[in-house]
């Protein structure tokens, strides 16, 4: 994942003052513009640093959340037939699919903190996050999403790739 000027351009004072704003609650803001590039830029940050988390430790050994044997069996229960390796934005995205998420979502509300904030998320979970490869979901589908690709072996080829010699 490229680095950009992201959070350290906004020097210490910049990136204390975002971090501050972000811990507001939603209805402290309108559609504040400068609001969504903060946030956008902490989600790229984000998945910059999962990015490198499962090119550096192998991902089966990953735990994300204290509770990733609940959101994993849950996510299975539900999603048995869904296909973590390559996410077809519909299966997330639809009325449908937003009415088949919602519950499996809404359990974890307490339970995993900010469940519901949006993050970023890869389709493809062989590569990295790019314009193309990426979507917008909330915390706990990322959650339960790479959980499920870590312990079922399908970001190994993230990690291989980064341990060979180039």
């Amino acid at each position: 994942m490229a680095s950009g000027n992201g959070i350290a351009s906004l020097g210490v004072e910049g990136a204390t003052a975002a971090a501050q704003a972000l811990s507001l609650p939603a209805e402290a803001y309108g559609n504040d513009p400068q609001l969504e590039v903060m946030w956008a830029m902490k989600a790229y940050n984000h998945a910059e640093i999962y990015f490198n988390l499962i090119s550096s430790v192998d991902p089966s050994n990953l735990k994300l959340t204290k509770v990733d044997d609940q959101i994993y069996t849950s996510f299975r229960e539900s999603f048995s037939d869904l296909n973590i390796k390559n996410l077809d934005p519909d299966m997330l995205k639809t009325a449908d699919a937003k009415e088949k998420w919602r519950p499996f979502c809404n359990q974890f509300d307490g339970v995993v903190e900010d469940f519901n904030y949006g993050t970023l998320l890869r389709l493809d979970c062989e590569k990295d996050y790019t314009e193309e490869n990426t979507i917008f979901a909330t915390r706990i589908q990322f959650f339960a999403i790479e959980i499920a690709r870590n312990r079922e072996g399908f970001n190994a080829p993230v990690f291989q790739a980064k341990k060979q010699p180039s």
